[in-house]
């Protein structure tokens, strides 16, 4: 998101510079545009004058930051359409270029006064927010109707003909769903959709006996805001996909989005912290990647207790390689400071969200699964009714199984393939240890040298790439000296080296070859023993 505008410049320069004549088009919506990089993009594109377009398709779904987009602008008609075909008149453009040009070689302030009639009065026609994307660099042509199929022709032919130099943005007014009535009263639903019925809309998900994961944080994060009031959620236009919308019915002021700005988030956690306040930033694995940068230095660095809360860690099933959440574990466990955990099931997520509620010294992180809970009880858990968690030892794990023969080391919800493992190796009198890691950061290296000495294998399960739980373990076990003696057999097991692509969540976790069928053919081989499981594989 946020980034076509800078692949445009970069392919609109690499035209020049070969001597092409191809137009370059970047398309953006207002929910992407609210991003910094985008202004960055236009900044820098105003500056190399690089003849190109961008279309700004305004949709309303994410407010612009200018006035022109609120809830109550005049509709956009035939005037503003006849208006933007004269903006984009080629005679009429061509003629600005050649007084833009005449207007640079007058002296004192009579270039400005002209580029400024000329702002003012294009301001005058379509609206005040022309002039922040003229102060960019860009010369602004709109509103226009996008669902005037037209006009919109008839425009998009003349600026693509003009034979001028500099950027282009027009602004393209949309309804989400036009024409189809259950998408354009569908607020941010249907973004992305399984099945559904096309006369009513309504999607044809399965029933479920438990809540989603997103929403036992959400309620569980309500829970803990019940009971202090210094406790916020922010997100970056995630509000149905982080659960902070479930968050915000209750806690309007304590709600913040920050549009799509990851980065920006992550800083204004750090300051919000600053003043004594418990922030939650719930933003998915996948985009968090955005706000690196500030992690290392606004928070970590500077130890400052921000809670990250990332959704849709692992695999993703339909939300495909985009919305995979590959990498968090292995980029946040290396940074000072941080304290990094993941849950097995929904009940310690509700201890994880008390945990790092709890934290007030250091920077945390938990991450957990697209999906719902797998169904355990929750009060048994120790988890209350309102789903408030209770904070857990950091840097303990606990011993879901006893075994002797190999140890099954899960971090997060590959606990329960681990656990389905040991079922299967029990079929053939192989006794696996099964541990719930809970911790990436810090380690529970007393449980790991007690696994060390008393199993012949270990092997460490994750759904995160290669660099990140089972990296950590062995970066232990290794300058512990605990592998020297040969006695100890290690494999760590993680997402392969690839993107995987959609799929079914069962069909994505056989192509990364985390089942539990692989957990105890890798068990099996790792002890030398043969592979009874491979017609499973």
């Amino acid at each position: 998101s946020s980034t076509s505008i800078s692949a445009g410049l970069g392919m609109a320069v690499g035209r020049d510079m070969k001597g092409r004549k191809n137009n370059v088009i970047a398309v953006i919506g207002d929910g992407a545009i609210t991003g910094g990089m985008a202004y960055e993009a236009m900044n820098n594109a105003g500056y190399l004058d690089t003849n190109m377009i961008v279309i700004l398709n305004d949709n309303k779904q994410v407010s612009l930051p200018t006035q022109y987009n609120g809830k109550t602008q005049d509709p956009v008609g035939g005037l503003s359409n006849t208006l933007a075909r004269i903006q984009a008149n080629k005679p009429l453009r061509e003629l600005r270029e050649v007084a833009k040009d005449v207007t640079r070689n007058l002296p004192g302030p009579l270039p400005d006064l002209t580029a400024k009639i000329d702002e003012y009065a294009r301001g005058m026609i379509s609206g005040s927010q022309a002039t922040l994307f003229e102060e960019l660099g860009l010369y602004y042509i709109g509103p226009i109707d996008g669902h005037n199929i037209d006009e919109l022709t008839a425009i998009l032919s003349e600026v693509k003909n003009t034979d001028s130099i500099g950027p282009v943005l027009i602004h393209v007014m949309t309804e989400k769903g036009s024409g189809y009535l259950p998408a354009m009263t569908a607020s941010d639903k249907m973004h992305g959709v399984s099945t559904y019925d096309v006369r009513t809309g309504k999607q044809n998900k399965p029933v479920t006996k438990t809540m989603s994961y997103t929403n036992y944080f959400a309620d569980s994060l309500i829970a803990e805001a019940e009971r202090d009031s210094r406790v916020v959620g922010i997100h970056a236009a995630m509000g149905g996909g982080t659960g902070l919308n479930r968050f915000e019915k209750r806690f309007e002021d304590r709600t913040y989005d920050v549009g799509i700005a990851e980065q920006h988030a992550v800083t204004f956690a750090a300051g919000l912290a600053c003043e004594g306040l418990i922030p939650m930033c719930a933003i998915y694995s996948t985009f968090l990647q955005r706000g690196y940068d500030q992690i290392v230095h606004d928070v970590a660095l500077q130890n400052l207790p921000v809670r990250f809360a990332m959704d849709r860690a692992g695999l993703v099933g339909a939300d495909g390689a985009t919305h995979c959440g590959a990498f968090d574990v292995a980029y946040l466990a290396c940074v000072p400071n941080m304290v990094v955990m993941a849950p097995s099931n929904e009940a310690e997520l509700c201890h994880m969200v008390a945990t790092s509620i709890a934290i007030d010294d250091r920077p945390s992180a938990f991450r957990f699964p697209r999906g719902n809970g797998i169904g355990v009880d929750m009060a048994d858990a120790g988890v209350l009714g309102d789903y408030k968690g209770t904070p857990l030892e950091v840097g303990k794990g606990v011993v879901r199984r006893e075994g002797t023969d190999v140890a099954l080391v899960g971090y997060g919800q590959s606990v329960n393939q681990c656990l389905a493992a040991a079922d299967m190796l029990a079929e053939h009198d192989i006794q696996a240890t099964v541990v719930d890691a809970r911790f990436c950061k810090p380690l529970d290296t007393e449980l790991l040298r007690k696994l060390a000495r008393h199993h012949g294998a270990m092997i460490t399960v994750e759904e995160g790439s290669i660099g990140g739980f089972g990296s950590h373990v062995m970066q232990f076990l290794a300058l512990e000296g605990l592998l020297d003696s040969g006695k100890l057999k290690f494999r760590p097991m993680c997402l392969p080296d690839k993107w995987i692509e959609h799929g079914s969540p069962a069909e994505q976790l056989a192509e990364a070859g985390l089942t539990a069928s692989h957990i105890a053919a890798t068990s099996l081989k790792t002890l030398g023993k043969t592979n009874v499981f491979a017609n499973n594989l």
